[in-house]
């Protein structure tokens, strides 16, 4: 090998160790912790002894397959009854797994519960999307339920709130479905819960979103209840506890 040739490789590896060594050296970037999100906290003080509470909706209120204290409604009265232990609460459901808005409509016209309620919540719309009726129906009927549900609650708009509609293409009951299928539950069921929140704003109503919640459900399955379909017992459980701060506000104000 001539010289001029052993020098250049000689060049060659020095700069390549010096490189491997600067990067070795080379301090790593710091990992940036992504923020906590911390829930709000509303501050406890005295309300009315006696709380009228109203839940509206399908299978998702009645607790289709779960007991009947471990249904999101019960769950929160019970909650609520640890908050306020002067106070007496009282809950009426109207819902029945399968309900579309059209049934809930009905529903309560029968039943014309009194307009005297605390406290009213709303959950509806999976049975419209599930039974593939025409979106119009949701667009012309959401916004009658919402009306009637703040006639209910005394009128009063903060007294009323309503929740999202939980994803069931994160069930069991939805797994063998081909990923199109399931894209396309998912994609209307955020379409129904775009529109319900864009008219609760209108009407300076809260809404709720626990959609994320449920879309858990295929890796932590404790969220879904035994029928491999509807919300489980925990499941209800973290939704009362985004609940609780806005129903605290609502029956504080």
């Amino acid at each position: 090998m001539k010289a001029p040739a052993k020098q250049i490789i000689i060049i060659l590896v020095s700069l390549l160790l010096t490189s491997c060594t600067a990067e070795e050296t080379a301090p790593k970037a710091a990992v940036v912790p992504k923020p906590s999100v911390t829930p709000p906290t509303v501050p406890t003080v005295p309300i009315s002894n006696s709380i009228k509470y109203l839940a509206l909706g399908d299978s998702y209120t009645i607790g289709q397959s779960v007991c009947e204290t471990c249904r999101y409604p019960e769950q929160l009265k019970t909650n609520l009854k640890t908050i306020y232990p002067k106070s007496d609460f009282s809950l009426k459901v109207i819902a029945v797994t399968g309900w579309t808005t059209t049934n809930l409509i009905s529903a309560v016209k029968t039943q014309n519960p009194d307009s005297d309620y605390d406290l009213v919540t709303l959950l509806i719309g999976v049975n419209n999307q599930y039974q593939h009726l025409d979106f119009v129906v949701y667009e012309k009927e959401f916004p009658e339920l919402l009306n009637k549900a703040i006639m209910l609650a005394k009128g009063n708009n903060k007294n009323v709130i309503v929740l999202s509609i939980p994803d069931y293409a994160y069930t069991s009951y939805a797994k063998n479905f081909a990923e199109t299928e399931k894209a396309k539950i998912s994609t209307e069921i955020d379409q129904y819960n775009n529109f319900a929140e864009s008219f609760c704003s209108t009407k300076n109503v809260k809404f709720i979103s626990i959609t994320d919640i449920t879309r858990q459900g295929l890796t932590n399955t404790n969220l879904v209840a035994s029928d491999g379909l509807h919300p489980s017992e925990t499941a209800y459980k973290l939704f009362v506890e985004r609940m609780v701060p806005n129903v605290k506000t609502a029956l504080q104000d």
